[in-house]
């Protein structure tokens, strides 16, 4: 059964969001906190979400990065291992933006060797 908006009549059940799950082995810049955070916003404003806040955080000197572009619409999450060339992101988006619209400019700025993405409907019983 879809997620529930309201009982009221004339609403539709519909899932809350989308939550696009992607691997990158063999990328670039997971050292880099200003390369992160300009990714990060560039695909927020490439699915037309609005940027609220983002906060990241380096484990050491050329450590792995761990941070979050807090969103109007949800959020854009990273996790990065730069010893293995290994980043791991999530978009969960609500509303009228698109979770897979933030796909090809992430691509795009880490330019992995190796991408793999799953999309899941959030709020879906299954």
């Amino acid at each position: 059964m879809p997620f529930k908006t309201s009982d009221a009549p004339g609403k539709t059940d519909y899932p809350p969001g989308t939550h696009v799950l992607l691997d990158f082995w063999g990328a670039r810049g997971l050292q880099d906190v200003a390369f992160i955070e300009a990714a990060m916003r560039g695909a927020a404003e490439a699915c037309g979400a609005t940027v609220l806040e983002t906060r990241l955080h380096q484990f050491g000197a050329g450590g792995g990065i761990t941070g979050v572009a807090l969103l109007a619409e949800s959020h854009i999450s990273i996790h990065t291992w730069p010893e293995t060339g290994y980043a791991a992101l999530d978009i969960f988006l609500c509303g009228a933006c698109r979770a897979e619209d933030a796909i090809e400019p992430l691509k795009t700025s880490f330019r992995p060797s190796h991408a793999t993405v799953a999309t899941v409907e959030r709020g879906r019983r299954y």
